[in-house]
């Protein structure tokens, strides 16, 4: 019977302590909260806290000691590397729709820019380049609507709109402009 006394009582001893220890826990003082806030953000990013260190690294320029040197065009090692264009011919495509839509509607302006918009996401697009053509004539620039008339001959010389095209170059060089036709 004392052992099971003695055993009672230390059991309630550890207990009674496990409790003081969670209520001490549990009751932290706002300055051990924030250090464990403190220490959380340092295991964890958050977008509002996180700061991106841009400085170069202390040994950048022993490392590299032409990184800081202005590059010229005249300065400049033939490289390998090409300037980057946007490729993206759904987007061209969805220009060409929304173009042949303002030519329909005779907003030749609109149309032009849309054409030109198609251009740029798919430079070599024939039907693009006719179309631009097409618009260009009907607003009296006949000059730029050569250029692209006979860009598009380039592209397809025997495509669906080559004769119309042919017609087109043949007609604004009768008229003044003398092109060189592209055959």
């Amino acid at each position: 019977m004392r052992i099971l006394t003695v055993f009672f009582c230390f059991t309630l001893l550890c207990l009674g302590t496990a409790i003081a220890q969670e209520e001490n826990s549990s009751s932290q003082t706002p300055s051990q909260d924030k250090s464990a806030d403190t220490a959380r953000a340092s295991e964890e990013s958050s977008s509002r806290d996180t700061r991106i260190d841009l400085s170069p690294p202390k040994d950048d320029q022993k490392n590299h000691p032409l990184s800081s040197t202005k590059i010229d065009d005249e300065n400049e090692a033939p490289s390998d590397v090409q300037e980057m264009h946007p490729w993206d011919p759904h987007k061209a495509a969805k220009d060409v729709e929304v173009g042949d839509y303002y030519f329909k509607k005779k907003n030749y302006k609109a149309a032009i820019e849309r054409y030109k918009d198609a251009l740029i996401y798919k430079p070599n697009d024939a039907v693009a380049h006719f179309r631009l053509a097409e618009s260009l004539d009907k607003t009296g620039k006949s000059d730029e609507a050569v250029e692209h008339y006979q860009e598009y001959l380039k592209i397809l010389p025997h495509g669906p709109f080559s004769e119309d095209a042919q017609k087109a170059l043949s007609r604004l060089s009768a008229s003044g402009n003398k092109p060189a036709v592209a055959k």
